[in-house]
């Protein structure tokens, strides 16, 4: 069993999330993170699901969705190159000043931005793969976390010219900016 990350753009229309999510559920697989949003095409959301599963059930899964009317392409990052980023926001208790600093400085090295600044906890916002936003949570931890949600995964496959940054020196993100 590995993970997938299966992103699904559809027709932005209502019970589509149902009717995809009822299919991996007859399936028997839990969705492990889940997000939504409109895409760059009006009238389209894109919908990034992350699964257990062996590559031939996941490839089952991808054939059944691809029969639903709404659903417009299926795609798994899982084997291909690609880029996926996490959004998180996190409170962290604050003790003493000197705490603080030793918080920030974490938060710093992660390139992490604090968003709210109150006596007794910070919050930060923290852009990253997986690893990355684990990472930090656990270096956050022994300070003690208050709170913290996490967006789940979003994913885009790279192409020829994202491969190499280098190529393209002054072009900028088409859509969003990655840490």
């Amino acid at each position: 069993m590995s993970r997938h990350v299966l992103s699904v753009t559809v027709r932005d229309q209502p019970g589509v999330l149902v009717r995809i999510a009822g299919l991996f559920a007859r399936r028997g697989f839990n969705i492990e993170s889940l997000s939504v949003a409109q895409s760059e095409v009006p009238g389209q959301s894109r919908t990034t699901f992350v699964v257990s599963g062996d590559d031939p059930t996941i490839e089952q899964v991808e054939k059944q969705l691809n029969k639903l009317i709404d659903v417009i392409s299926v795609v798994d990052h899982t084997h291909a190159a690609a880029v996926d980023r996490e959004l998180m926001l996190i409170k962290v208790r604050v003790r003493s000043p000197e705490e603080r600093v030793e918080i920030r400085q974490i938060a710093q090295d992660f390139r992490a931005r604090i968003v709210d600044v109150s006596r007794s906890a910070l919050i930060f916002e923290l852009t990253g793969d997986e690893g990355k936003v684990d990472a930090f949570i656990e270096q956050m931890r022994p300070f003690g976390i208050t709170e913290l949600i996490r967006t789940g995964r979003v994913a885009l496959s790279r192409t020829a010219a994202s491969t190499n940054r280098a190529s393209h020196p002054t072009q900028a993100p088409a859509v969003a900016r990655a840490s």
